[in-house]
């Protein structure tokens, strides 16, 4: 297999941190090489120095492309070199076409007027060559997560890319949107592009793989052929021990009833006539872990939005907090009123990436820390630092800006934000997306440990999994409605599947 790329001792510190420490990888041509690891663990870093994200100078090490070292000051001379990155955050313009993303800043022009005809010849041809069933006058804003994430790749191909690295290409993809991507990978893959593939998904992981690289606190643990490892291996490599039951199995002690919500509806803002969340009724009590289980467009993220203040169409029902009927207008009342909510979003929704983890911490309970007239930063810096022990947070202090942090560091200070708020009911939506198993094990003892402190839980995940081995009871909705209700010994993967595609309903 003739090699395309090498990376060798590459080493990137950042203040406080050793990110990579003489880290070595290389892809061949046409072989799909994954790397993997736990968030921390130097993969967006690596490749952010492979990509010219993080130019020549401010890492140690040798990057050698086709035979040839090469010292990227700039993302626009890896891609000259033939490599094309494609981040986890889409970097498309939503405003703009499909053909004016794909060759946006290297427009064909004449005399620096540029040639709108071949603009949009040249994507269509493209887009046919990726047998991508896409218009390219088409904007982007019009087109689903997944159909733009196959604009991503038509653009970075557009310059004839020879190494494509994806980072985490099907986080937010259906089914469906994950098979389209993986038949044109397998195209790519047999027109000799070499691709490096990074995902917390191993079933994705090991259907592609030639080879996988593990990473492990910014050191290569090793590479082998996928063939000779399998899932628990690979774990085991990843965390650096051998991972058994994942999940609790501590029975919790329930109490009296925290949350009680009566049919609950909630109409479409931007069609106001159409239910998303269709007269559901529920409850949780002190102690215990209601999971919400559904599939994608069944409600659950709107019904938790609802109930917490912060959705923007019509919307009807009861909310009941310790047996009083309580009227919720604003994320605000429902934080005064023992409400917390960690957001699927957390990067739009849940951090201010600018912000340190200090300022984060504590932005949901400054009048508690500080009073309501003065800053009292010492407070807040201390409540911040039992935060981080508590949940374990790798960060060298408060003062870390939360956009350095990797994805399950950043989920462990969303999380701790809304403890600080000593809630009563606390509202997880997709509270493990796109963080790695070590930090997932964390997350879930910690739920664990809460529930047994007496919080309600009430849990949204796409992770089948996630529900059944996390909850004392599950809910599930399809298209806005309540389907099925089971008890932790009665709720199977058959029957919760068939009550959120709406071939059941069950309620107990």
């Amino acid at each position: 297999m003739k090699k395309i790329l090498e990376m060798r001792n590459i080493s990137k510190e950042f203040p406080g941190v050793k990110a990579l420490d003489g880290v070595t990888f290389d892809l061949g041509e046409g072989e799909f090489h994954s790397l993997v690891g736990e968030n921390g663990a130097g993969k967006s870093t690596l490749m952010k120095v492979l990509s010219g994200v993080y130019p020549f100078g401010s890492y140690g090490g040798d990057i050698v492309v086709a035979g040839e070292v090469r010292q990227f000051q700039t993302v626009r001379q890896a891609e000259e070199a033939g490599i094309a990155i494609i981040f986890q955050e889409l970097s498309l313009v939503k405003e703009l076409t499909v053909a004016e993303n794909i060759f946006l800043g290297k427009e064909p022009n004449r005399f620096g007027i540029i040639n709108w005809s071949e603009v949009y010849q040249k994507s269509s041809q493209l887009l046919k060559d990726l047998n991508l069933p896409l218009d390219p006058r088409t904007k982007v804003e019009n087109l689903g997560i997944g159909q733009q994430q196959l604009v991503e790749i038509a653009k970075a191909l557009s310059h004839n890319a020879k190494l494509l690295v994806l980072d985490e290409p099907t986080a937010a993809l259906t089914e469906s949107e994950v098979e389209t991507l993986f038949e044109i990978l397998k195209d790519l893959k047999a027109r000799g592009v070499g691709m490096i593939y990074i995902s917390h998904k191993l079933d994705e992981v090991f259907m592609m793989s030639d080879r996988i690289t593990v990473l492990r606190d910014g050191r290569t643990v090793g590479t082998n052929n996928a063939a000779d490892l399998d899932k628990d291996k690979v774990i085991a490599l990843m965390v650096g021990r051998e991972v058994g039951d994942i999940f609790p199995t501590t029975t919790h002690e329930l109490g009296e009833t925290a949350l009680e919500v009566k049919n609950l509806t909630a109409f479409d803002p931007d069609v106001s006539e159409k239910k998303l969340v269709d007269n559901v009724s529920f409850h949780v009590k002190k102690g215990e872990v209601l999971g919400i289980s559904g599939l994608m467009g069944a409600g659950r993220s709107e019904l938790l939005m609802t109930i917490f203040g912060a959705w923007r169409g019509k919307h009807s029902g009861e909310i009941i907090i310790d047996g009083q009927k309580t009227p919720i207008n604003s994320p605000a009342d429902a934080i005064r009123n023992g409400i917390g909510f960690v957001t699927e979003d957390r990067k739009r929704f849940g951090l201010i990436l600018e912000q340190t983890i200090r300022d984060n911490a504590t932005l949901a309970c400054l009048k508690q820390i500080s009073g309501k007239f003065i800053t009292d930063r010492a407070r807040e810096t201390a409540a911040t630092r039992e935060v981080m022990r508590s949940l374990h947070v790798k960060a060298s202090s408060p003062m870390t800006i939360a956009g350095t942090l990797s994805g399950g560091n950043q989920q462990k200070v969303v999380l701790g934000k809304w403890l600080l708020t000593k809630p009563k009911v606390l509202f997880l939506d997709e509270p493990t997306r796109g963080i790695d198993v070590g930090a997932k094990q964390e997350i879930y003892s910690e739920i664990n440990l809460l529930a047994e402190k007496g919080l309600a839980i009430v849990l949204v995940s796409s992770e089948l999994p996630e529900v059944l081995g996390l909850s004392d009871r599950i809910l599930v909705l399809h298209e806005g409605k309540t389907t099925g209700e089971f008890s932790r010994s009665e709720a199977t993967p058959e029957k919760v599947m068939a009550a959120a595609t709406g071939e059941s309903k069950t309620l107990i």
